[in-house]
């Protein structure tokens, strides 16, 4: 299994990214994908996740309203789409898969077995 994230850049404050997660070796509908994140300094924080298979998606307090997690199963692709971007955004994200769906843990990175290379995401003030 391989992930690769990306779309990240350089954007000003109130701008809008969409991040991209491909996978090869799993079918994205059977699996929770998952978009974290890390500032330097700072642990990986959860963002969201997505179960395909129950059309069910998760996010983080701090981002609910402003991303959206969305995917195609016809090319194993999830999305971020990132609105209203802020400073605090900044960091590198990085898209996880699993098998399982385990409500109590998907936001812990402990959840995802497969993690993708990160793609860096800077937003100035």
């Amino acid at each position: 299994v391989q992930l690769q994230a990306s779309g990240g850049g350089l954007v000003q404050a109130g701008a809008s990214l969409r991040l991209s997660c491909s996978a090869s070796g799993l079918s994205f509908r059977e699996y929770t994908i998952a978009w974290f994140r890390q500032a330097p300094g700072k642990e990986r924080e959860f963002v969201a996740a997505i179960r395909r298979s129950i059309s069910n998606t998760y996010y983080s307090d701090s981002v609910r309203g402003r991303f959206t997690i969305s995917g195609d199963n016809a090319i194993n692709m999830v999305y971020l789409q990132m609105n209203s971007l802020k400073p605090e955004d900044t960091a590198v994200y990085y898209c996880a898969a699993d098998a399982r769906l385990i409500l109590s843990s998907i936001r812990m990175p402990q959840h995802y077995d497969y993690w993708g290379q990160g793609t860096q995401v800077t937003v100035s003030s």
